[in-house]
């Protein structure tokens, strides 16, 4: 009987996770395929809701848990995080042995792996490459796409943009956001379910918030999440509001979100379970924040999404999107438009998704099961 490609995938944070489920599972059930999974970061924090008991209840098989999250708010403990990831990975992976290391987006744990992964011969694939946002991600992202050996970008714009740095076309695979193959093969939670377990009333307007740090802003997150919190509370509609991530900054907005407990219409959650967000997403009325699923996910609920400061900046979007600064004002008066302008209603309705067809984890599996890992991949080149 042939051996199964064993495929080693990293998962550090609730939101990566949740995108790459389709993907794992897809792997999971391929015949020529093996998964196994490097659990670290917030998944291992209570902090922000230990979801590394997502990942159990969902059966996937867990090789190794490396806790490495950030103690404090500095820049400098994003550093030391990057650093403890990659002294845990090189013990790990030697013993694995992995065939291929998969990899998600622009994250600290995603760039320890690349570094690992390039140095000890393993082929990375690295997933989002190539797409544009704010902070200090694009960097992250461009260094892990120059790291990696096989390229999944969600769009033909990100692969355009991988080629421009001088990647090999062959290289690149165009295979859609996973993000949407939950929403287009899946049917969600009920909305009777949804509105009891979260105590909401859909005949009124509901928002949904997730607004994360900038990195590169990260002295500014107080005052940026108080901008937020004091239109929500102005507004004063039901809102399901979910904790930011364990980036420099995040805990400081923390601290302003606790302060608003006190009203009854804002509910505050450290983590919502996959399903619960994504059921939430499709009958909630507004999104508000900075959360990237607002730009990949919420097209395809035709949901309008209020996107905060600088974080999305340049990502590829829809017609969902309200561009706003970090101004309680602005961001009123978005989610009134978002609400109430009934000609941004009828561009909302004609919006079509550009981030893919719900294909993804299978498209993913099938491509990891058949290119050859041989010296040609491993061996880089420049194509200028």
């Amino acid at each position: 009987m042939t051996r199964k490609r064993k495929i080693i995938a990293i998962t550090g944070t609730r939101a990566e996770y949740g995108l790459a489920t389709s993907i794992f599972r897809a792997i999971e059930n391929h015949p020529k395929l093996e998964l196994g999974l490097i659990v670290t970061g917030m998944h291992l924090s209570h902090e922000f809701g230990y979801t590394i008991r997502e990942i159990k209840k969902d059966k996937f098989k867990i090789v190794a848990k490396i806790n490495n999250l950030a103690k404090t708010d500095k820049g400098r403990m994003m550093v030391q995080v990057v650093g403890q990831c990659l002294l845990g990975l090189v013990g790990v992976l030697e013993k694995i042995k992995p065939d291929i290391l998969f990899i998600l987006t622009d994250l600290g744990h995603t760039l320890a792996g690349a570094i690992a992964g390039a140095y000890m011969n393993i082929p990375v694939a690295h997933l989002h490459g190539g797409d544009v946002s704010g902070s200090v991600d694009d960097s992250v992202r461009h260094a892990i796409t120059k790291l990696s050996h096989i390229h999944f970008p969600a769009t033909k714009n990100s692969a355009e943009r991988i080629i421009k740095m001088g990647e090999e076309p062959w290289r690149i695979y165009i295979v859609g956001a996973p993000g949407l193959d939950v929403i287009l093969n899946s049917e969600l939670i009920p909305h009777q379910k949804v509105a009891k377990k979260y105590e909401l009333n859909f005949l009124q307007p509901v928002l949904l918030a997730i607004q994360h740090s900038v990195t590169t802003e990260a002295e500014d997150a107080s005052n940026q999440m108080k901008e937020t919190m004091e239109a929500i509370k102005e507004l004063g509609y039901q809102t399901i509001l979910i904790y930011p991530n364990a980036d420099a900054g995040g805990r400081r907005m923390i601290r302003v979100i606790q302060k608003y407990r006190k009203y009854p219409f804002i509910r505050i959650y450290k983590n919502i379970p996959r399903q619960d967000y994504l059921s939430l997403m499709k009958r909630a009325d507004v999104m508000v924040g900075n959360s990237s699923s607002g730009i990949i996910e919420a097209p395809s609920f035709k949901l309008p999404v209020v996107n905060i400061g600088t974080r999305q900046q340049g990502r590829e979007r829809a017609g969902n999107v309200i561009d706003v600064g970090y101004n309680k004002n602005q961001i009123k008066r978005a989610i009134k438009k978002s609400l109430f302008d009934q000609k941004f209603q009828a561009k909302l309705r004609k919006i079509t998704n550009p981030y893919g067809d719900g294909k993804t984890g299978p498209r993913i599996a099938k491509i990891l099961s058949k290119i050859k890992i041989n010296e040609k991949l491993l061996q880089k080149r420049l194509t200028y």
